[in-house]
Order: C-alpha cells, then sequence, then structure tokens
C-alpha cells in the first residue's frame, strides 16, 4: 500500500491488548476503541499489534489478518502499524510477513522461533536463515526481537551482527536481553556500524535506566497503558533533563513494579486488568492458559492506579 505511513525506528511504539468477550472470540468494537485511546497519545511514533501484549500466541493466522485489517482501519491513517510475526516455522513467518504487508502494515515485528532451543545458538546460520525467508515475503523494515539468553532463543551478539550483515531490511532490535551490560554493549555498537541498526528497548521494569543508556526508543506493552508518561519520559530523557525524566519515572515506578511482578506471565492480563479499573475496557478475558487474575491482586493494581494517579488521565493521555 503506497499510502501507509513512513515508519521510523525510534521514539515511543506502544504494542496494543485484544479485547475478548466472555466466550473468548474477539471484541472488535471493544479493541477498536482501545486502539483510539492509544493512538490518541501525542507524541507517538507507531503502534504495535499482533504482539505480545495482544496474545498473538493464542491467535490463528485468520485472526492475525483480522486484527491487523481492522487495526489499519481505525488507525492506520494516522500513525504506522507495526506488525507481530509469530511463528515456529520459517515458511509460516514469510506467510504472516506478506500477509502483513498486504493488510497494510508499515513494519514487522520478528519474535524469534521457539523452535530454536536445544542449541540453535551454535548454528547461527538457522536465524539467519530465518530472517532471509522473511525479508524475502516482503521488503517492510523488520525489527529483530531479542529474547533474554536464558529463554533458549535469543541470538549471540555476533549472530546478531550477521544477520543486520545479510539481511539489511533488519532496521532495530527490540531489545530484551535483561542485561544492562549487554544492551549498553547493543546500544553503542549497533548505532555505529556502517548502516546503523537502532535499539528499541523493552525493558519497561528499568525504563529510565535503559533510555539513559542512549536507547534510540521503547517498544512496550505498558504503552497499552501508559504511553504518555512514556513519551514525557523519553522526551526528558532525549533533552538531558534528567530532573524531569525522574520526577516521570517517579511515577512510573509504581505501574512497572505491578505488571511486572511475578509471574511474570501476567504483565499483559494485569494491563487489561487496570484497563478495566480505569474504565477503558468492559472486561478483561484473556486466552487460556492464562487465566483470570485472583481478586486480591486486582485489588493491588487498584492501588498501584492511584499511587501512579492514572485517574486523572495523564497516564493515558
Amino acid at each position: 500500500m503506497s499510502t501507509r505511513p513512513q515508519f521510523r525506528p525510534e521514539g515511543v511504539i506502544p504494542a496494543t491488548l485484544l479485547a475478548f468477550n466472555e466466550d473468548m472470540s474477539i471484541d472488535e468494537a471493544s479493541s477498536r476503541k482501545h486502539l483510539r485511546d492509544v493512538a490518541q497519545v501525542e507524541g507517538l511514533t507507531a503502534i504495535t499489534v499482533n504482539g505480545h501484549a495482544s496474545e498473538v500466541h493464542a491467535c490463528t493466522f485468520e485472526e492475525q489478518e483480522r486484527i491487523l485489517g481492522f487495526s489499519v482501519d481505525e488507525v492506520g491513517g494516522q500513525l504506522p502499524l507495526v506488525a507481530g510475526v509469530y511463528a515456529d516455522g520459517s515458511i509460516e513467518a514469510a506467510r504472516i510477513a506478506a500477509m502483513s504487508a498486504r493488510r497494510g502494515a508499515s513494519a514487522l515485528l520478528v519474535f524469534p522461533p521457539h523452535s530454536l532451543t536445544m542449541g540453535s545458538q551454535l548454528r547461527p546460520e538457522m536465524a539467519i536463515e530465518h530472517f532471509r525467508r522473511i525479508a524475502g515475503a516482503t521488503d517492510l523494515p523488520i525489527i529483530l526481537f531479542q529474547y533474554p539468553a536464558e529463554s533458549g532463543v535469543h541470538y549471540p551478539f555476533d549472530t546478531l551482527l550477521r544477520i543486520f550483515d545479510k539481511v539489511p531490511t533488519v532496521v532495530a532490535i527490540k531489545d530484551w536481553c535483561n542485561d544492562p551490560m549487554l544492551h549498553e554493549r547493543h546500544i553503542r555498537t549497533f548505532r555505529g556500524l556502517s548502516r546503523p541498526v537502532n535499539v528499541l528497548t523493552t525493558h519497561s521494569s528499568w525504563l529510565l535506566g535503559s533510555l539513559s543508556m542512549g536507547a534510540q526508543g521503547l517498544l512496550s506493552g505498558a504503552g497499552s497503558v501508559i504511553a504518555a508518561l512514556q513519551v514525557q519520559l523519553f522526551r526528558a530523557v532525549q533533552a538531558g533533563d534528567l530532573k524531569r525524566a525522574q520526577e516521570i519515572n517517579d511515577r512510573i515506578y509504581p505501574a512497572a513494579q505491578a505488571f511486572y511482578a511475578q509471574p511474570f506471565v501476567d504483565m499483559h492480563n494485569r494491563m487489561k486488568e487496570t484497563l478495566v479499573l480505569l474504565g477503558k475496557l468492559e472486561r478483561a478475558v484473556v486466552r487460556p492458559p492464562l487465566m483470570k487474575l485472583p481478586a486480591a491482586e486486582i485489588d493491588r493494581l487498584a492501588r498501584m492506579i492511584d499511587a501512579a494517579g492514572l485517574r486523572d488521565g495523564a497516564g493515558a493521555r
């Protein structure tokens, strides 16, 4: 689509949630409203759909195509849309990439295949071939999703450099290496390449520290709730205003502590419940194996909302 907004791999990029009906079918009307709410935040660079935050693991190919379709219809003329590519096989990943380009995405967020566990790091050609096949399906810019080493599906540092060299449409990484020393090495090294690759942090539990290292942006599910605070923090860091950045971080801190507590898998579950408490979603239904949060945790989220000052709308507008 020649009219799609141009994607820039920088700045604040929220990953939006997906609303479900009680029968776990997609609640399109509520999902569209959520997209509109997030897109109204001034200062965003793009919005991500079909990612972790929208429970892409539990969505069929046809549902992912539908989600991207109504997302483009709702906000695609306003902001570039980054579409997740979540598949364990490279052929299927390429099919999702081609569909995403056809349906109007402006960029791709490529998840690591879970089939690359059990020592694939010793065969870097596997990762290179995965990205080569995706890039062969579309010329859309690619964001590589880097996982922590303990996940078993991360890409070693030297493999990342080889992917960047062999697949020039990789323009950024979403860095979740979960290692501050390595994270800073990514930022400093990749921006100095002959073809620079930007680092978009997803270290949302220590966002101020990450941004202060020089990350060129952030891509985070927490933006589904606190996008405005993320924009304010990013701008303060870019301006070198440490005092202002610390003030904003004081408001982000309660939300980060609540969202990213153990069990970590419930992070987006918590974000849905928070939007329900704020009156922005009607219900917080998740698809199994995710489960409804216990009442005590929802009560903790209510206290977090007050501690972060989210009821006045400043966190979302």
